[in-house]
């Protein structure tokens, strides 16, 4: 996709899908909104519809016409394996399949840190982390970010579709919330500037970048980003004053021990083992 044409936008009632819906037209796309709940506030003239995504004829409807998928619709945080396995795992499949039946060749995935939230979390005096880091989910739902990145490779191989996988820090309103994001955090000014990025890049493949906003701080080798074009304004660095006098909002041990932070001790559907 070489100039802003029309785009569908899945889960676009989400946090992130609000942010890209009220963004991306600015960089001159035609959006295509789609959830399985209606949009809050509808503006005239948008092309908004509702459906699953495991209607499949739905979504070939709303695939059809475009020029690229941005696709965010997913359960946001951990839940149990079958939940994750139908929303993040099966409904991902099925945006990959109709975009292959409709001839669509440009998907960004969002996929998501906890990627690899079991990597370490870089030493201020070492290299941030690379996209190469081998995937170390830290939740189910992390482990279907993992399944998302390797079903874009597939349908590259196989199909020639193009996809950006976006490695998502933080992605949060201003201010970032925890002292953690000062680390993450992905601005919604930045994440508009990443996604347009993504969708215009030439000859991309399957690319892997993280997603995250120019921290000074930072975790994460934002090269391959800065490659596709993005050029992130945002620093999270002015507001640390304001987050580290809040002790509700100060790291814990395994904020400061691996990229996932909170994702890699909370317990989801993890209960105690019996014995």
């Amino acid at each position: 996709m070489s100039s802003p044409g029309t785009v569908l936008l899945t889960g676009a009632a989400g946090r992130v899908g609000t942010m890209l819906r009220e963004r991306l037209p600015g960089y001159g796309y035609r959006l295509r909104l789609l959830d399985r709940v209606p949009l809050p506030s509808p503006v005239p003239g948008e092309d908004a519809l509702v459906a699953d995504l495991h209607d499949t004829e739905a979504l070939r409807r709303a695939v059809r016409g475009t020029d690229a998928v941005v696709h965010l619709a997913a359960l946001p945080a951990e839940d149990t394996f079958d939940a994750i396995l139908r929303t993040n795992i099966v409904g991902t499949y099925h945006v990959y399949e109709a975009a292959r039946a409709e001839g669509i060749l440009r998907v960004v995935y969002a996929s998501s840190v906890h990627a690899t939230g079991f990597a370490a979390v870089p030493a201020p005096d070492e290299p941030r982390t690379p996209v190469s880091c081998p995937h170390r989910p830290d939740t189910y739902y992390g482990l279907s970010k993992c399944f998302g990145e390797d079903l874009a490779q597939l349908y590259w191989d196989r199909a020639g579709i193009e996809t950006v996988s976006l490695r998502i820090g933080s992605c949060a309103d201003e201010p970032p919330p925890y002292e953690r994001s000062l680390s993450t955090w992905l601005s919604p000014g930045d994440c508009a500037r990443l996604v347009h990025a993504a969708l215009t890049a030439p000859e991309v493949g399957h690319t892997v970048v993280y997603g995250a906003s120019a921290n000074t701080r930072g975790w994460f080798d934002l090269g391959p980003a800065r490659a596709l074009g993005y050029e992130p304004r945002d620093d999270a660095e002015r507001y640390a004053e304001r987050i580290l006098a809040d002790p509700a909002a100060r790291a814990t041990d395994h904020d400061r021990a691996w990229l996932g932070g909170p994702f890699t001790t909370g317990p989801g559907p993890w209960p105690p083992a019996a014995g």
